[in-house]
């Protein structure tokens, strides 16, 4: 903004000072053109060739611009294209991982009904082996009472049979301490 308004001063000023000397800018006199002289108002080719001259800049500087304002179009237009790329990489992303998230989760859930059914398993094994065990252990206990009475009955046999004495029952009554 600041240097469009200095320009617009500057040719305000050449205009205005080609304004105020017109005569002199106006007036003919003897240029040399290199391999001929001619009789011209000098003043009046210099101004005309400023003129061209500013026109040729205000061309290139508005040819810039354009090429600027295109350049910046295309360049926003690929930022948005790989704005998009990123935004559906990352989306690739999170769905490679919730999908990474469940086949573990799976993995981990099929791990745990496999132990939990192999822990059951164990656990029926161990149940069978204790009730064997209890079977086996109530067989010889069996055996052992079934050896005792024999020998009891073997021993009966052998000494004559003395009467066990046995004693009174007698209860005590607590509050008095006197037998009832």
């Amino acid at each position: 903004m600041i240097r469009s308004v200095i320009l617009l001063l500057i040719a305000l000023a050449i205009a205005l000072l080609a304004l105020l000397n017109w005569g002199t800018l106006a007036a003919p006199s003897v240029v040399s053109l290199g391999v001929a002289t001619v009789n011209a108002p000098l003043g009046i080719i210099m101004l005309g060739l400023t003129v061209l001259l500013a026109a040729f800049f205000v061309a290139y500087v508005l040819y810039l611009q354009s090429s600027v304002l295109m350049d910046t179009r295309r360049h926003n237009k690929e930022m948005q294209n790989q704005r998009e790329l990123a935004d559906k990489a990352e989306a690739s992303r999170f769905t490679d991982l919730r999908n990474f998230l469940e086949t573990h989760h799976q993995q981990d859930a099929l791990e745990a009904r496999t132990a939990r059914e192999a822990l059951l398993e164990r656990i029926q094994r161990l149940e069978s082996t204790i009730a064997a065990r209890m079977e086996q252990s109530d067989a010889a206990t069996a055996a052992y009472l079934g050896e005792l009475e024999d020998r009891l009955e073997r021993h009966a046999v052998v000494s004559p049979a003395r009467p066990v004495p046995v004693a009174s029952a007698t209860v005590v009554d607590p509050a008095t301490g006197t037998p009832r």
